[in-house]
Parts: structure tokens; C-alpha cells; sequence
């Protein structure tokens, strides 16, 4: 039998990104396929301390103890879309703790889910991915307080991640009701980004860009979900804004309509989409959810692109009373947001419908 890892001398620069067939939250199986898996699956209803579980296609798990206090739990791991350890270890640590913040809770402590071809990777490496990690969680004020590994074809790092949040503050994808602004917290591009990073055709500027974004904590989701005027909060990941958007508005009843100008981006997210670095779940995402999208006439060629794109780590989406729209935007952006913008709003009807 033919082995799948790579065979390397020592004179080999490692690259991370080269290990995995994909990379990032791109490396999520399709929704439809993903659907198709989980059709069968039990459903959690049975338990009425279960606020949000399998049966809704929200952030993280949420059960609750007693009238003052829920426990959100999640899980996300993925393979490298960068190749600086530390980096990957970083990215992978955010994007994990995001579903907490997502919730409006509080992370309190993680586990490391550690898959790495040991024979393949040098030790101080695999080292670097954990303390990167470690290093995010020190950023969010909580321990890893252990974990679990295995010897596998591809790296794969991750965490289980356990927050706290009052019932009052949860906030859920679901809510938002018609007129009500959207926001969103960050710029899209991070997928684009990562293929142009596996065919070596991005400066380390653009690097360095991709992973600032990826590595800010969604932290601003705590404060956000204490205010009565923000009715639905998720943050956007593998699926991409029309995805992620979708889930919100089968959860709240409603339709999306958003201003692809209003977007905001990462500084070379149009440029390389346009050159055609666009990851594959691109693709899969649009085979996905495309029929319940509609894109208006006019918009630029690579549009498709970028509304699919998969964002690891990924900013919140945020669906806002309109009177309150605006100076939510100013505390996001004063929380150190600075790409927060106002992408549209709610609407009647269903689906997710984009404008040029």
C-alpha cells in the first residue's frame, strides 16, 4: 500500500500547508453533505435543559444548570492554511473560541485535539502549533487544561472549548426580525487568501494581514449579547457570509438582504478572487445553498466567489434593531473591530437575496 504522507528528505522545507489536502475551515464537509450525513441522527430533544443542540444549526451546545447560569460547549479543529506553526496554532485556537463568544458567553477552560504525522513533523514543530494555541487562550483569560492526541496522515489541531453565559444574555443565530440591521465584524477574504498561500502566491504582507484577522478574538460577542437591541449573533466560518447568513434566517423566520459593496474585505480578498484563487469548498458551499440565493444582476464575476468563500475565524454577524445599527457599529469598531460594517438587514420572506 502506498503511503498518503509526503516523502521528504531533510533538505525539504516543511510547509505546513502542503501536508493537508485542505486547510482551515474550508476543510468543513459541504452543508448538503453534511445534511445528508445527519438526517438519521438522533435529535437531543429529549432533554429540557438542553437550550441548543443538534437540532438547531447553531454555534455550540448550550445546557442549562440553574436559572442564572448556562454551559456553552463546542468543538472545532481543523488542518493548516498557513505554514508558520505558531500561526496555525494560533488561528485554529480563536476559531474554536469564537462559538463561545458567538453564544455571549464566556469561555473558562479548553481541551487540545492534537492529530499530527509524527513521523513526519520535527517535534519543536508540533510544539510551536501548541503554544501558539496556548498563547490565544492566554489571550481569552482561560487555561488548556488538557486534551487528547493521535498519530495521523494530517496535521490537525483544535479545541474543546467550555464557556459560561447567564439565560438572559444567550444570544442564538436565530431572532432577527424584519427591518433589523445586519453587521458584520470582520473582512472576508481568508479563504482566498489561504489557496493563494498554498500555491505560494501571496507576500507576507498579505500573510501577516490574513493572520492578524484571524487571530482577533471575537471577544466583542460578551458585550453584544448584554444589549436587548442585538436580537441574533453568529459568527461566520466554513459556510461563508451566504451560508452562515442562510442558517440565520431559516432560524429567525426571515429573509437577508445584503450590499455586496458594503461587504467589508481583507485589502487583496477582490483581486485574488478575481485571479481565481478560491479554495474548493467555494464550490461546495454554492452546490450547497445556492438555490435559496439570489444574485442580483451586475455584480462583479468573482462575487460568487467571495460570498462562499470559507472564513476561518471569521467574524460575528450581527442582526441589530435599526434605531440601534449604528452606534453598535461604533462600539464594535471602538472594541477594535476596524472593518466592522453594516452589510444590510432583514427582510420578509426567506433565503438570503445581494445586491450590488
Amino acid at each position: 500500500m502506498t503511503s498518503r504522507r509526503p516523502a521528504m528528505t531533510q533538505a525539504d522545507p516543511i510547509r505546513l500547508s502542503q501536508l493537508a489536502h485542505g486547510g482551515g475551515c474550508g476543510c468543513k464537509i459541504a452543508p448538503s453533505v453534511l445534511q445528508s450525513i445527519l438526517k438519521d441522527q438522533p435529535l437531543a430533544a429529549a432533554f429540557p435543559q438542553l437550550l441548543v443542540g443538534n437540532a438547531e444549526s447553531d454555534d455550540a451546545a448550550v445546557w442549562q444548570v440553574d436559572d442564572k447560569t448556562c454551559v456553552i460547549a463546542t468543538t472545532d479543529f481543523f488542518m493548516p492554511m498557513v505554514d508558520d506553526p505558531h500561526a496555525f496554532g494560533r488561528i485554529a485556537a480563536a476559531n474554536a473560541i469564537s462559538d463561545i463568544y458567538a453564544m455571549g458567553g464566556r469561555p473558562i477552560m479548553a481541551l487540545a485535539i492534537v492529530g499530527m504525522p509524527i513521523n513526519v513533523l520535527p517535534h519543536d514543530m508540533i510544539g510551536e502549533i501548541l503554544s501558539g494555541g496556548a498563547s490565544i487562550c492566554a489571550e481569552a483569560g482561560i487555561p488548556v487544561a488538557g486534551g487528547h492526541s493521535i498519530d495521523s496522515v494530517e496535521p490537525i489541531y483544535g479545541l474543546a472549548v467550555i464557556g459560561l453565559v447567564s439565560p438572559e444574555h444567550l444570544r442564538r443565530n436565530g431572532g432577527a426580525r424584519p427591518g433589523d440591521a445586519l453587521i458584520l465584524t470582520k473582512g472576508l477574504g481568508v479563504g482566498v487568501y489561504s489557496a493563494a498561500i498554498k500555491k505560494g502566491a501571496l507576500d507576507q504582507a498579505g500573510i501577516d494581514e490574513m493572520i492578524a484577522s484571524a487571530t482577533l478574538l471575537n471577544k466583542v460577542g460578551v458585550d453584544l449579547a448584554a444589549d436587548p437591541q442585538v436580537r441574533a449573533i453568529t459568527d461566520v466560518t466554513g459556510f461563508g457570509i451566504l451560508g452562515h447568513g442562510l442558517e440565520m434566517a431559516r432560524a429567525s423566520g426571515c429573509g437577508l438582504a445584503l450590499d455586496f459593496a458594503a461587504l467589508p474585505r481583507l485589502t487583496r480578498a477582490d483581486e485574488l478572487a478575481g485571479q481565481g484563487f478560491v479554495t474548493g469548498a467555494s464550490g461546495r458551499n454554492w452546490a450547497s445553498y445556492g438555490a435559496e440565493v439570489t444574485l442580483a444582476d451586475g455584480l462583479p464575476a468573482h462575487a460568487q466567489a467571495l460570498l462562499t468563500d470559507p472564513q476561518t475565524s471569521g467574524g460575528l454577524l450581527i442582526a441589530v434593531a435599526p434605531d440601534a445599527a449604528e452606534a453598535t457599529l461604533a462600539r464594535i469598531r471602538d472594541a477594535g473591530y476596524p472593518l466592522a460594517a453594516i452589510i444590510g438587514q432583514a427582510v420578509d420572506g426567506a433565503g438570503v437575496s445581494v445586491t450590488g
